[in-house]
């Protein structure tokens, strides 16, 4: 007895206490019990259509909003007119309870809304590219120009200046006088330049060359004593003889730790060694190419990138090592920057290998130069040889050759 009272009394709590759930739930049920109503089941005491007559009055309210929501919704633009009208309306009203009946308001400015707008005029004169003012400089052997801050010194070019670089005080020669370039043309933090060079800077200069010829025959002694097989390409002293750098080439790696020490002790100063390869040494020394004309490394191009033997192929040079390598070896520098023009050319010119009809027959083109607009096509009738233009002929293939490189080509390719 004494759990059913108070099982009993825990039900009733829950039936009393608004948030709980199954309180609520209990209630509700216990209601619709009282009522004669169950769960799935008629109501008693309502006819059998009541449910039905119950649903045609949902659905004849539900027709009127079907309708509406099958109607054009009204656009944003009038919404907002017809509220702005009677934000006006109201705003009359009240002028006119304020100022008495014979009030006329001012009719107001007519408003641009946020569908209805006039773009804003462009700048005539677009915001100018933010620039510096730089003077270039050249150093010893090297064709590269490198930019430095003139700090209010007016520079000529052929003058001569030191300035600070990586590698110490440098003595170096201008190249370009005071310019103004484009920020993005120069790479920060821009080092200033220190002064104008003066006589003693000159005077000092030319000592420096003598230093370094002084340091070759050392160089040679110390080498052959630790038994290096090593090349000495250059000697370069700082401008204010604080480090010395020597620049040779080899054949691989160099233990050359025993060699610094030795070097040291004798010019008591910071010894520098730096393994070059062989297209820096052709630029330090220079010299003419097959053409007849100063190395490009020499003369203009500021860095070296990789050349291929297929630049020459393309350019419909002969595939021979002595014609297509310079005097350090390897292939042509300018095998690498003509190759954009041929490249650009022949995406619409036809190449070399390519199936053809001409008005003389079928045929295979064996030599094509823009240059001269000229396509040379061997003949599959007779095996001869015939020129012809551009126009005259028709692509329809390309024959597949097996790209065969020797050995002794490949050499010369960087690796």
């Amino acid at each position: 007895m004494e759990n059913n009272q108070n099982n009993g009394n825990n039900n009733e709590k829950r039936e009393h206490q608004g948030g709980n759930k199954g309180g609520h739930h209990n209630h509700h049920r216990n209601n619709r019990r009282r009522n004669g109503k169950g769960y799935n089941k008629k109501p008693k005491n309502k006819p059998e259509n009541a449910l039905t007559e119950n649903a045609d009055e949902d659905n004849a309210q539900a027709e009127p909003a079907a309708e509406a929501s099958q109607q054009p919704r009204e656009s944003r633009e009038s919404r907002h007119e017809r509220r702005e009208s009677q934000g006006n309306k109201r705003k009359m009203d009240e002028q006119a309870e304020e100022f008495g009946s014979g009030f006329v308001p001012e009719p107001e400015p007519e408003r641009k809304y946020m569908f209805d707008y006039e773009p804003l005029p462009a700048d005539e004169k677009e915001e100018e590219a933010k620039t510096i003012e730089v003077v270039g400089i050249k150093f010893r052997n090297g064709s590269k120009i490198y930019y430095f801050s003139p700090l209010d010194i007016k520079f000529e070019k052929g003058e001569h200046a030191i300035v600070e670089t990586v590698r110490g005080v440098e003595y170096g020669e201008v190249a370009l006088g005071n310019k103004m370039v484009g920020e993005s043309e120069v790479v920060f933090p821009l080092k200033p330049v220190l002064r104008k060079a003066t006589k003693e800077d000159d005077e000092r200069n030319a000592e420096n060359r003598k230093l370094e010829e002084s340091a070759r025959p050392i160089w040679h002694e110390k080498v052959a004593k630790n038994g290096l097989d090593m090349q000495l390409v250059d000697v370069e002293y700082t401008h204010d003889n604080a480090k010395l750098c020597f620049y040779f080439t080899a054949d691989g790696r160099v233990d050359f730790r025993e060699l610094v020490k030795d070097l040291a002790g004798v010019f008591r100063t910071r010894i520098e060694l730096r393994q070059i390869g062989v297209r820096d040494e052709a630029k330090l020394f220079g010299g003419l190419g097959s053409c007849g004309r100063p190395f490009c490394c020499k003369t203009f191009l500021p860095d070296f990138t990789q050349v291929s033997i297929k630049m020459a192929k393309e350019q419909n040079l002969s595939l021979s090592s002595s014609k297509i390598s310079g005097s350090c070896g390897r292939l042509m520098c300018c095998l690498r920057f003509e190759h954009d023009t041929y490249e650009r050319e022949y995406a619409t010119f036809p190449k070399v290998d390519t199936i053809v009809d001409t008005p003389k027959g079928r045929g295979v083109i064996v030599e094509s130069s823009f240059l001269t607009g000229k396509i040379k096509v061997k003949m599959n009738n007779d095996q001869s040889i015939k020129v012809f233009g551009k126009s005259e002929l028709k692509a329809l293939g390309m024959i597949k050759v097996k790209d065969d490189v020797s050995e002794d080509l490949k050499k010369l390719e960087d690796k």
